[in-house]
């Protein structure tokens, strides 16, 4: 499609279709599209609003011009958060991956450095000695040895590169900031994600309905991307959607301080250590078994109940499972 026309739907507030979207995408990457262009077509949409259509065109963009991760296993989940809600949240999902794959799921969780927070998934990882990879026999082996495996997004994602600089001249957040919970290049087949509003819940309710996986959405009514059990939170899957109290879960409520990440990367760290050697705040541990068992219960496609699967989760960290399965990662990836 030609860039005149392309604009002239925009500016008509028409929606464009998911292949277009993609080849959009693909025209990026080969060059056809000016800088200014670009620009002006992340405006365009982000100004109008983008579709679910729109969106799975640009994954599909994407995942097409990217390194593709085939991994030796029929099931595994990705737990993500969208990131922006300006928390500063410690590392939540990072630490529930480790507490699945300690309770024996697959994991294969998709991340980068932070954008809004002092700690970003490969933040954590990286300062603990994990060397980033994109060998595919390596990935494996880390799933099949440990039951994770982690890819840092910037090996496989090649089309970011050219939105990058542009993304961080523009004075606001864009569409592309939706893309990085869904283009984990393994295509996992379940997957838990942390929203920051009921919007953006609706709209990556129609993604996954449209790729067809198992899928859980959360969203802690006061903001949070992750189930922050600091107020009531809404749950989102293929089975139900619900508004869960802190207390439905057995938990007390927890303050906003016992989420918070701390001033530095070391910091961070400190708390995702003390999480999995389970010698941490009683809310910090709380948390990751919240999100934690909601993620076996997707993988479980529904089949147990929450209590049961944060019942599983528990007993992963308390027994030191989580803490072994993260020791070993390090060492394979190291």
């Amino acid at each position: 499609m030609e860039t005149k026309m392309i604009f002239e739907r925009l500016l008509d507030h028409q929606e464009l279709t998911r292949e277009e979207t993609k080849q959009i995408l693909v025209g990026i990457t080969e060059g056809h599209f000016t800088t200014e262009a670009i620009t002006a077509l992340i405006a365009a949409i982000q100004m109008r609003g983008i579709s679910v259509d729109e969106l799975l065109g640009f994954r599909d963009g994407i995942l097409a011009t990217g390194v593709p991760v085939p991994l030796d296993a029929d099931r595994y989940i990705d737990v993500v958060g969208t990131g922006g809600d300006r928390k500063n949240t410690f590392n939540i999902s990072t630490t529930s991956c480790f507490v699945i794959a300690g309770a024996g799921y697959k994991v294969a969780k998709h991340g980068n450095f932070a954008a809004t927070s002092v700690s970003g998934a490969s933040n954590v990882i990286r300062d603990h000695g994990v060397v980033f990879t994109d060998d595919i026999d390596r990935l494996n082996r880390s799933l099949n040895e440990c039951g994770i495996v982690y890819l840092h997004a910037q090996l496989f994602a090649k089309a970011m590169k050219f939105v990058g600089p542009i993304r961080k001249e523009l004075p606001f957040p864009t569409f592309f900031n939706l893309l990085g919970p869904i283009v984990n290049p393994s295509v996992p087949q379940c997957q838990l994600l942390g929203v920051a509003n009921l919007d953006q819940m609706r709209l990556y309710k129609g993604v996954y309905q449209k790729i067809g996986i198992d899928y859980g959405i959360v969203n802690s009514i006061d903001g949070y991307d992750e189930i922050s059990l600091t107020g009531d939170f809404k749950v989102t899957t293929n089975q139900y959607e619900r508004v869960f109290k802190t207390t439905d879960l057995g938990f007390t409520p927890v303050s906003p301080e016992e989420l918070v990440a701390g001033a530095t990367e070391e910091e961070a760290v400190a708390i995702f250590d003390a999480v999995l050697e389970n010698r941490c705040l009683e809310g910090q541990k709380n948390i990751v078994l919240a999100n934690a068992g909601f993620g076996i219960q997707v993988l479980e496609k529904g089949r147990k109940d929450i209590d049961e699967c944060i019942a599983i989760a528990r007993e992963s960290l308390e027994s030191g499972k989580a803490l072994a399965t993260f020791r070993k990662f390090v060492a394979l990836n190291s």
